[in-house]
């Protein structure tokens, strides 16, 4: 019997962010197989209803992942996770990242996170915009 497909994680993202809208495209496009995360805003419903308020306290408002095991991933350690289930070789970038103390990544990632709206821009939807069948991958 083959072994059975990963269950896709939950990528839940900025919904204005314009960086946030890059990197859900970035993962649409190296996520080839369409199994890996299916994407949901941190403004909407999905997110509300899968991540109880007291674990949503303190998270960040940037990219968050919901793991098939249910460890909620921020920061560095979600961009590592992200990288490393995408098809194409993204794992060995992150092998190397990951040498990385945390502390260091966070700082970069929080860093960039403070900056993104004045470089990558606020949107108004809370979507980016994708071809029908991606659409498909995303929820409220």
């Amino acid at each position: 019997m083959p072994p059975a497909a990963p269950q896709p994680e939950l990528l839940f993202y900025d919904g204005h962010c314009g960086l946030c809208h890059r990197t859900v495209k970035f993962v649409l496009r190296h996520d080839r197989p369409g199994n890996a995360f299916r994407f949901a805003p941190l403004q909407g419903p999905t997110f509300q209803a899968r991540v109880p308020a007291e674990r949503r306290a303190g998270l960040p408002d940037s990219i968050i992942v919901l793991t098939a095991e249910g460890a909620l991933l921020a920061r560095s350690d979600a961009f590592l996770h992200i990288l490393r289930r995408l098809c194409g070789g993204w794992g060995v970038p992150a092998g190397i990242i990951a040498v990385i103390p945390r502390p260091v990544r966070d700082a970069v990632y929080d860093f960039i996170a403070r900056i993104r709206y004045r470089i990558f821009g606020r949107r108004d939807d809370v979507c980016p915009v994708t071809s029908p069948e991606l659409r498909a991958r995303f929820d409220p």
